[in-house]
């Protein structure tokens, strides 16, 4: 995003906040590797950074800011201590909690988050550039929305934590520090323009074209897929049975959102992985079908894959090797299951995070 940027404007300075350095076309610039997902040490001197920034800002300055989905573990500025702010995350990551209720409270618990940055650039002019990984492209729970009004409340932030039984599992201080944040009416907004200019439903958008190019015909069944990941595995492969005998091969429906995974077991996986692994059992011994699930960034989870395919023939496979779906699954190994089947799809970073696609394919 910055050298494309800098190709049309150079900057006469930036600071990226990034999980993946990559060449950069323009100096000068400072690079600051954070930590993701759980946030670290390298994410609070990010923070840090970020904030000493745009302190040196003043009313005649442009800032843009380009964002993207991961910002909010790698940019911090916590109220709370790291570590409670590190258990908090874990908390909320294992108990299966939506990206949009993870950012509500991480903004009402950070002096960057919910406008915090736009509040503290001086009254510069800002301009954000935003690449949506959220479903439903709220641009408040992108990133946590650093320049973005927060329309929820310390309240909403305790029924989120009351929603998961979190308040007396999680540190003291999380209560105590939350803050109300910046709200739509405040002036601080008059000076900042936000736009969107990638998303989820662009990407299908682009996979469907490509699909028809390819000779598939094609439908976009969903575009804001959410729940349990193997029960959404499960429904799109009941679908794509479904639609056997209604559309013409080949072709492919296409779905695109994000899951979650509630954590029962210690195996190793991500959400496109566990989605696969919940197709498996529905598709399978079904003859020339396809499905895919991939994470747009190209890492799935805490894990080197983007996701996982899977086949009419994936159960039948896993027996011979005397390889028990249901246990894989129990265990939310995923990535163990695929890996001794060799069917994991390793694309390595892309760069971009528009969220998840899932892709079911009949031949």
């Amino acid at each position: 995003m910055t050298n494309a940027l800098a190709d049309v404007s150079k900057p006469v300075d930036a600071l990226l906040v990034t999980k993946h350095a990559s060449p950069l076309t323009f100096e000068p610039a400072s690079v600051i590797l954070g930590d993701h997902p759980i946030p670290g040490e390298s994410s609070l001197r990010a923070g840090s950074a970020a904030m000493e920034f745009v302190s040196r800002l003043t009313k005649d300055d442009l800032l843009v800011c380009l964002i993207s989905g991961g910002g909010s573990a790698l940019m911090i500025a916590p109220l709370i201590p790291l570590e409670d702010l590190q258990s908090l995350t874990s908390a909320l990551l294992r108990c299966g909690a939506r990206i949009d209720e993870i950012n509500t409270l991480r903004r009402h618990l950070d002096r960057l988050k919910g406008g915090g940055l736009a509040e503290l650039a001086n009254g510069a002019q800002m301009v954000s550039l935003i690449l949506s990984d959220v479903v439903g492209d709220s641009l408040e729970a992108i990133a946590s929305g650093p320049t973005a009004p927060d329309p929820s409340t310390k309240a909403d932030a305790l029924v989120i934590l009351e929603k998961y039984d979190l308040p007396a599992k999680v540190p003291a201080s999380v209560i105590r520090a939350m803050r109300e944040t910046a709200k739509p009416a405040d002036s601080v907004f008059e000076r900042v323009q936000n736009a969107l200019v990638a998303s989820n439903a662009i990407a299908l958008r682009s996979a469907g074209s490509q699909l028809e190019q390819e000779g598939f015909g094609n439908k976009i069944i969903n575009s804001n897929l959410q729940g349990e990941a193997r029960e959404v595995g499960r429904e799109m492969a009941i679908r794509l049975k479904n639609e056997l005998a209604k559309m013409p091969r080949p072709f492919c429906l296409l779905a695109g959102g994000e899951t979650t995974v509630t954590v029962r077991g210690n195996g190793k996986g991500g959400r496109n992985q566990e989605t696969a692994l919940g197709a498996a059992a529905e598709l399978a011994g079904t003859p020339n079908v396809m499905l895919i699930s991939i994470a747009t960034d190209g890492e799935d989870g805490p894990t080197d894959a983007a996701g996982a395919v899977v086949t009419g023939e994936t159960a039948q496979r896993a027996k011979s090797l005397q390889m028990d779906r249901a246990d894989y699954q129990s265990r939310n190994d995923a990535y163990s299951y695929f890996a001794n089947l060799d069917d994991l799809i390793k694309t390595g970073p892309s760069g971009t995070n528009v969220n998840d696609l899932v892709l079911a394919f009949a031949f």
